[in-house]
């Protein structure tokens, strides 16, 4: 391969340059990188993608290496906009960690046993939004009060 100034490829292709983001363009927090997943894929929602084969059955210390041509995960870190905000590559661990997704999310989102071998974009956008709305320690309200109220009928029946 054989570099050459820009000026020179301008002549033989069409050739776009990007304007830097805007520091308020980058985002903050896991909904505003999820709901940003999802907006992209939105835009072709029949789009095709390749799932990741088998997560569960990579050893752990592998799993964060798992990537695929063609998957989700490949698309988002095409985003200018979810690179610039710190995606820092395409693989299973690389999305964990910037999507701030459990083993569970992140297995049930891009896995083929969950998904079959392809996935469409449509689908998987509206499991990012659910992912996004999701409240963990709402469960873990719900679970205490369910707790504070058994305990005097527990505290009754085992006297």
């Amino acid at each position: 391969m054989e570099h050459q100034p820009l000026r020179h490829i301008r002549d033989i292709a069409d050739v776009e340059t990007l304007p830097p983001l805007r520091k308020e363009a980058l985002l903050e927090g896991r909904r505003a990188r999820l709901e940003r997943f999802a907006e992209i894929l939105e835009r072709d929602p029949g789009r095709s993608f390749v799932t990741l084969e088998e997560i569960e059955f990579v050893p752990r210390k592998l799993r964060g290496a798992i990537r695929a041509d063609n998957s989700p995960l490949s698309f988002a870190y095409a985003d200018p906009v979810l690179r610039a905000s710190g995606l820092a590559g395409d693989t299973f661990g690389d999305a964990r960690s910037f999507f701030e997704l459990s083993t569970g999310e992140a297995h049930h989102l891009l896995c083929s046993c969950v998904n079959g071998r392809t996935v469409k974009a449509g689908p998987t956008a509206k499991r990012l939004h659910r992912l996004a709305t999701r409240r963990p320690g709402l469960w873990l309200a719900y679970g205490c009060a369910a707790g504070f109220v058994a305990l005097p009928g527990a505290m009754y029946l085992f006297g």
